[in-house]
């Protein structure tokens, strides 16, 4: 009998993480005499273009997803809202054994909650059940209440029956929480298995030369910016404070900023167009790039990984730049206070800067005026975190399946029901 998994995918980090699990899936089921594995993708639509979500799904040889539920943007609540609605039926239809949700988006979130609240019915006489739920890149903490993602972690892991963890100090952090070891499984880093399979195909990349990066065969230096958070661009002083030490850095050296929809937006409504220039690929050739940072569109998975792998300088407040600037050993200065992430600060190229200019210029300069520092790949950052995390799975499954539980004839009928 098959084991069935559904995994969802909600934005766009989620779809590298997805896309190790679907190959080790695949890998899985190659094998003779293997385990069938009947797996669904479940894409909530949370973040969702066209164009983009074609160039990531291609990039990474993921499959089209099952079902698209198209929840859209919206406020966290009415956001987390609508992928709860939507991903109920999901459940009610489709009866899996494991639900699968990755990283700390509103998606990840909003399926766990619905999972642990579903009984689904039996089949063959089985008795209902509750599917269980496993949580990739469970146990990392900011202790920084005030991001949303800090919630969503705090929340998935309280109910995830499978944890499966990064780094070794979000072990610690789930244990101080109360989760029993045999939960938590220390598996190694998804996003890391999907860039070492996809580096060498990265190089095949036009990006550098679409961008002028290249001068008479010679690469230019240059910087990548990424921000989206909330406590970043949503607030104009701090956004601009950040903008002004970027702007003195891009005398001296190109910053490409491929830009996040939501940030964009921001930047249009908080009037800050003056500290950029719009270089979409299409732009005149004889367009100043000089004194000012260059906007580009979202970037797909390949183009952004060869752009990221060739920088002199990556600054950021995203988490999973940090871990992928740490395995390609290029500079990474975090654009925040905090990291959920305190692997990449001890093994890897990151340092935090927070957002005062004086801070964010001193750290470049520091980086600029130095060599590429040493580092060295995080504990099971070697690819084959994904292909532990479906051994675990099927090895628990076949023997604890999710129905073997005790039912109380209040609670459970041959109805579906939800609580």
């Amino acid at each position: 009998m098959a084991i069935k998994i559904v995994s969802v995918v909600g934005a766009r980090p989620n779809f590298m993480k997805v896309a190790a699990v679907c190959e080790a899936i695949k890998a899985h089921s190659r094998l003779p005499m293997a385990i069938p594995i009947d797996h669904m993708l479940v894409h909530t639509g949370q973040h969702y273009d066209t164009n983009m979500s074609d160039f990531f799904f291609n990039d990474l040889d993921l499959p089209k997803p099952n079902l698209f539920l198209g929840v859209g943007s919206g406020s966290h609540s009415l956001q987390t809202a609508k992928v709860m609605e939507g991903f109920e039926n999901v459940l009610l239809a489709e009866r899996p054994d494991i639900v699968l949700v990755v990283g700390d988006v509103n998606s990840t979130l909003a399926c766990a909650l619905v999972t642990k609240k579903t009984w689904c019915t039996g089949v063959k006489g089985a008795p209902p059940f509750i599917p269980k739920l496993a949580h990739v890149e469970a146990g990392l903490r900011s202790f920084d209440r005030t991001m949303p993602e800090e919630v969503n972690r705090i929340v998935t892991d309280s109910i995830a029956d499978y944890l499966f963890t990064t780094e070794e100090s979000a072990n610690r952090n789930l244990e101080r929480e109360g989760i029993p070891r045999d939960k938590i499984h220390f598996v190694g880093n998804v996003m890391i298995d999907t860039l070492l399979r996809h580096r060498s195909k990265a190089l095949e990349s036009t990006i550098l030369s679409d961008l002028r990066l290249i001068e008479n065969g010679q690469l230019k230096p240059y910087a990548i910016l990424t921000l989206h958070r909330p406590a970043n661009v949503d607030d104009r002083r701090t956004f601009a404070k950040i903008l002004e030490a970027l702007v003195a850095v891009s005398r001296h050296m190109p910053i490409i900023f491929p830009v996040h929809p939501r940030t964009l937006k921001q930047i249009q409504e908080a009037d800050l167009g003056d500290f950029f220039v719009d270089h979409f690929l299409d732009a005149p050739v004889h367009c100043d790039f000089g004194v000012r940072i260059r906007l580009v569109p979202p970037l797909g998975y390949l183009d952004f990984l060869n752009l990221t792998s060739q920088a002199r300088v990556v600054l950021t407040d995203s988490g999973g730049v940090q871990e992928e600037t740490t395995i390609l050993g290029v500079p990474c200065i975090t654009l925040r206070e905090n990291t959920e992430r305190p692997v990449t600060l001890k093994s890897g190229t990151n340092v935090l800067a927070g957002v005062d200019p004086n801070k964010i210029i001193a750290e470049i300069t520091r980086v600029l005026e130095g060599a590429r520092p040493a580092t060295e790949a995080p504990k099971l950052w070697d690819g084959q975190a994904a292909k532990r995390i479906v051994q675990i799975l099927l090895t628990e499954s076949v023997s604890k399946p999710c129905w073997d539980v005790a039912h109380s004839t209040d609670t459970a009928t041959d109805k579906v029901q939800t609580v």
